[in-house]
């Protein structure tokens, strides 16, 4: 048994900036692989938006945002956000993230739903991966701040009903338990569970599995937000994640046509190709569905695009696609959980020593639908914050015990069913709760997701990837009109397709 005095489950940038922020107490660290290489936080490509320019204000972010969300966020907790915007930007400079600049100073785009440019980068279309950079040596410097690398929580330990630590699974075999009077889930998103994503391979949902067992709220869960242009595989080929390309691509003049070469989204949207993520993927899903083809038109951004788009124009050129002289193929991809754990103003979840942050949270400022640049914005924010809280309260020297109250459960080494049933739910996710949704199509998924759910062996992982799965649906099914990323039609679906034998 090791003890803390916090102990944070991912190790993402809102999973760091907790940690960074906690400067005078011991912390426990846990990342499903090496610090600051998992997850999605190293692959953000949209930048940290904030109202710094003498052409913005906070009122101005706060409006897009709001329509952005279709004005079902947390206004208060989206207004803080803002308010603390330029803040965030300062404390990334001080760890180390390095800002494009021009000589007229900080480099500021215009994203997708914005009304100005207001997002900062960091290596051309590499922001997340500077940032990651940047606080990984931030940490590596910080004496009270213990790394586990590739482990895997298998459960939170309650005392009293109070969160008092977790369970931890190592790759290398074995288990064991940490303690400390307060805990932070940290652990992303759940994109993997959809046949499309732009999320890398731990986005499975973990840390709501984990609240879920212990007994913490989940809110709109329905929410789901896809961002229209994933690199597609033009010859079908499975993979577990598509390279993205970055809605500032749009903002710097990229457009999308289809087979015949028209410029659908002109006659949609006032803002054309910069209209909201929710709109401008719900467009392409359309014209898929009728049979074009979906190609984004970079060529108009000339040879600059290599240096300004570097992640990008690798991306293409891996697929033998040079973006300066050919279209390049897309498709929607699910990206971003928008609903989480339940949390105040404070981060605090509904149970007792239990806190989460980033993705996995739901805060309620993104509402309906993220507005592009916030979600970095979202987890440092209230990641720093809640580590200088936790940090002013130090070490509570409370004594801390395992009541046994939530179900202990060890992890085995995946059988080839597991895999096999994974397969299955993300394709049922994609057909039936995915972009467009139906009545028949959820109640479809609802009923398949409950019997592989009772065909997995106890202890399978894929037992809390079909729970979230079947938490998605049923909040989708309880939502019977269309909000934001949530979109209900009529219609029956593709049923047979993907029938449970």
């Amino acid at each position: 048994m090791e003890r803390f005095d916090l102990i944070v489950i991912g190790s993402g940038a809102a999973g760091l900036s907790v940690a960074l922020a906690a400067k005078n107490i011991r912390v426990a660290l846990f990342c499903k692989g090496v610090l600051g290489l998992d997850g999605a936080s190293c692959w953000a490509q949209s930048g940290v938006a904030a109202p710094i320019s003498s052409a913005d204000s906070t009122l101005q972010h706060a409006s897009d945002t709001l329509s952005a969300g279709s004005k079902a966020n947390h206004k208060m907790a989206a207004r803080w956000m803002i308010e603390d915007a330029a803040d965030v930007v300062s404390w990334l400079a001080q760890q180390g993230v390095q800002w494009d600049r021009s000589p007229q100073g900080v480099l500021l785009n215009r994203g997708a739903g914005h009304s100005v440019p207001r997002t900062l980068h960091a290596g051309g279309d590499a922001t997340g991966a500077e940032i990651m950079r940047a606080l990984r040596e931030a940490v590596a410097t910080r004496t009270n701040i213990k790394v586990f690398e590739f482990s895997e929580a298998e459960r939170l330990i309650k005392h009293d009903g109070r969160v008092v630590g977790a369970q931890i699974h190592f790759k290398r075999g074995d288990g064991q338990s940490f303690f400390a009077p307060e805990v932070v889930l940290a652990t992303g998103g759940c994109g993997q569970l959809f046949k499309y994503t732009s999320n890398p391979i731990e986005a499975t949902g973990s840390g709501l599995a984990l609240a879920h067992a212990a007994g913490a709220s989940l809110s709109d869960m329905e929410f789901m937000q896809f961002h229209p242009t994933g690199l597609a595989n033009r010859n079908n080929q499975e993979t577990d994640q598509l390279p993205l390309l970055s809605e500032s691509l749009r903002g710097a003049g990229a457009r999308l046509v289809n087979s015949v070469g028209v410029r659908f989204m002109a006659a949609l949207h006032e803002h054309a190709e910069l209209a909201p993520a929710d709109i401008t993927a719900r467009a392409v899903f359309q014209q898929m569905e009728q049979g074009q083809e979906v190609f984004l038109d970079a060529r108009g951004i000339g040879e600059s695009l290599r240096q300004r788009f570097p992640t990008v124009f690798a991306a293409c050129s891996n697929r033998a696609i040079d973006p300066r002289y050919d279209l390049i193929p897309v498709t929607p991809v699910a990206h971003y959980q928008l609903g989480g754990v339940k949390v105040d103003m404070h981060s605090s979840s509904s149970l007792p020593g239990l806190y989460a942050v980033g993705e996995v949270a739901h805060t309620g400022v993104h509402g309906a639908n993220r507005l592009g640049g916030n979600s970095l914005l979202e987890a440092i924010a209230f990641g720093r914050t809640l580590g200088e809280r936790l940090n002013r309260q130090g070490s509570s020297g409370r004594v801390l015990s395992d009541d046994g109250s939530v179900p202990n459960r060890k992890f085995a080494v995946a059988p080839a069913s597991e895999a096999l049933v994974y397969n299955r739910l993300r394709n049922l996710m994609w057909a039936f709760v995915g972009i467009q949704r139906t009545t028949d199509g959820l109640q479809n998924a609802l009923e398949q997701l409950r019997l592989l759910e009772k065909r997995c062996l106890s202890g399978s992982r894929a037992l809390d990837q079909l729970l979230v799965a079947r938490v998605i649906t049923e909040a989708a099914l309880a939502r019977p009109t269309s909000l934001g990323s949530h979109v209900r039609i009529e219609g029956l679906g593709r049923l047979s397709q993907f029938a449970v034998a």
